[in-house]
């Protein structure tokens, strides 16, 4: 497998596509409008140019890198040669779903299909498609040419074929791939939402504040990062996208989102992305504020 196509330039698409351009890959990058393309190329330049100041990539390296990758608006364009499709596009099942029917449409017949779905049903997807077999899970972290986990998580129909050429070529790309069973939310999310989820009930029935209760999970807990502000980093919209698509798949009242977290969202309230979250991020991009609904 040379040619790659990945679908979505937003943030997990273009640090999709910057890993396996930078492990010598050749790379098209897909997106419905130039404006977005050129948003995701620019960040993959200032992302390399952080790695260079780091001394861990040459400036041969970042020209190699960058002229690994080919943008596209038209999907049936990109995917003409390819050998693995990787979709990162909006965390919408209904998108998603139409994105598969036309890969499979599209694609050559002998390429795998695979999304970045951080919780939505692989056999589902693989159902849009007439090559079940060839559909699976990559499930990346944020941000992508950092974190080394990837998830593969493998539909009712995936074959043993594809989740090993899978497994091995995430290695190549300096990954620790992770093999996972087709469950809503998977094992990431599974524990990680209902966390956020908790925090944001423990803000909500006014136990501690927004700091104090990131201050605990950092100090006590020794995670890097609050689950708050972490809530931030993914989208609120994220979170709350993901935590529907457990309570809808399990039925269990533990993965109901809190009712704090849905007005949040409603109100444009989505963390970095929107300027405001938990923090305030008008001025850094840093947790350095906490957001005014939430300042004492």
């Amino acid at each position: 497998m040379k040619n790659i196509v990945v679908i979505g330039a937003g943030t997990m698409g273009n640090g999709i596509a910057h890993t396996f351009a930078q492990s010598g890959f050749s790379v098209n990058l897909v997106d419905v409008s130039q404006e977005a393309l050129d948003k995701g190329l620019k960040t993959i330049t200032t992302n390399l140019d952080r790695i260079i100041a780091k001394g861990n990539l040459t400036e041969e390296q970042k020209a190699e890198t960058l002229g690994n990758i080919k943008t596209f608006t038209q999907l049936k364009d990109a995917v003409t040669n390819a050998d693995l499709v990787v979709e990162a596009a909006t965390e919408n099942q209904d998108l998603k779903l139409k994105i598969f029917a036309q890969m499979d449409e599209f694609a050559p017949e002998n390429c795998i299909l695979s999304t970045n779905t951080s919780s939505i049903s692989i056999t589902k997807i693989a159902a849009a498609t007439k090559r079940a077999d060839k559909v699976i899970g990559m499930h990346f972290m944020n941000p992508v040419p950092i974190m080394k986990l990837v998830e593969i998580i493998k539909g009712y129909s995936t074959s043993k074929e594809t989740f090993d050429s899978i497994y091995e070529m995430s290695k190549t790309l300096g990954k620790v791939p992770v093999e996972v069973n087709d469950y809503p939310g998977f094992v990431a999310n599974r524990i990680l939402m209902p966390m956020i989820n908790e925090s944001i009930e423990t803000l909500y029935n006014g136990v501690a504040g927004v700091e104090e209760i990131d201050t605990v999970m950092k100090l006590g807990m020794a995670h890097p990062m609050g689950p708050l502000q972490l809530a931030d980093f993914i989208g609120l919209d994220v979170c709350l996208a993901i935590l529907n698509v457990m309570y809808d798949g399990f039925k269990n009242p533990k993965y109901a989102p809190n009712p704090l977290l849905v007005n949040m969202v409603m109100a444009g309230k989505l963390g970095v992305k929107s300027g405001e979250g938990f923090y305030d991020y008008s001025e850094s991009r840093k947790a350095e504020k906490v957001a005014k609904m939430f300042a004492k």
